[in-house]
């Protein structure tokens, strides 16, 4: 008799709709792949819980901002640590998995990170601008963000003090382009950039230089996660100097069909290793 295969419970909401990204796509074209080495199923992240008894792993991939089903999210990490399920990506990630305040942190370590202050310590404590943003501590996909005159910070802190999780202020940087590396595990697979600061799903191949990897690694090293998928963005400050925008360690989206067939097949190949390398850990 042949082993049995791995089995994972792969979570996507497959008609979650963001601008300027069809998750469902990446996810769909995943799975094909994925199923040549494990078997699988596809399950909604509210039904994540119920189910993931039955399996040798669960996947959290495009399953959407956790802000929309907060407490069925609090209920899957709270039974996946009771009963030890294994968890890609494993859920000890520092960055946005645990929220945006990490920005605070490394602001304060000082990381090349876009200066960030909590909303109750105020913009005095950050570089002067003519405009500050705002964004949710437990922000995602730009829900909740917002660019505010100088002159008028301080009021709009104030008006969206209860904003639920807190607020993070920065100053406004006017950059010259946003670039995203992406990593398994700690390695590295590609990077991707927006030319155009307005449309920033529409990338291209990116190759960075060593300062580059240099920078992105820092942020991977910082965040410690042992098996996982993490997507680190950065935007190119008026200076030169690249600035992290978030690490997103959760569920980041991969914008595979910016890739051509030869490195999507390169970031499957990866994808499974990692995969395999997590199930016999």
């Amino acid at each position: 008799m042949p082993a049995a295969r791995p089995r994972l419970l792969y979570v996507t909401d497959l008609a979650y709709r963001a601008g300027g990204r069809r998750y469902c796509d990446e996810d769909i074209f995943l799975t094909a792949r994925l199923r040549t080495e494990f078997d699988l199923a596809l399950c909604h992240p509210r039904d994540a819980a119920s189910l993931m008894d039955a399996f040798d792993a669960v996947v959290i991939r495009n399953s959407g901002p956790v802000l929309t089903y907060p407490r069925a999210y609090a209920d899957f990490r709270a039974r996946a640590a009771e009963r030890g399920t294994r968890v890609y990506n494993e859920l000890t990630g520092r960055a946005d998995m645990a929220g945006k305040r990490y920005l605070t942190e490394l602001t304060e370590a000082g990381y090349p990170v876009i200066p960030t202050a909590a909303a109750a310590d105020g913009p005095h404590r950050l570089p002067a601008a003519d405009r500050y943003v705002l964004k949710p501590a437990l922000g995602a996909d730009s829900v909740g963000l917002r660019t505010v005159p100088a002159d008028q910070v301080l009021a709009a802190l104030k008006t969206e003090a209860a904003a639920a999780g807190g607020l993070l202020v920065q100053p406004h940087i006017d950059f010259t382009y946003e670039v995203s590396f992406y990593f398994v595990d700690q390695d590295f697979q590609y990077a991707l950039y927006a030319p155009r600061p307005d449309r920033r799903w529409e990338l291209a191949p990116y190759r960075p230089t060593s300062a580059d990897l240099v920078f992105a690694r820092r942020f991977i090293d910082w965040n410690t996660l042992g098996h996982g998928i993490q997507r680190v963005d950065a935007c190119r400050a008026p200076g030169g100097e690249l600035l992290l925008v978030e690490l997103e360690d959760l569920n980041p989206y991969l914008s595979l069909d910016a890739l051509d067939d030869a490195r999507q097949d390169a970031f499957v190949a990866a994808f499974t290793r990692s995969l395999h390398r997590f199930l016999a850990a």
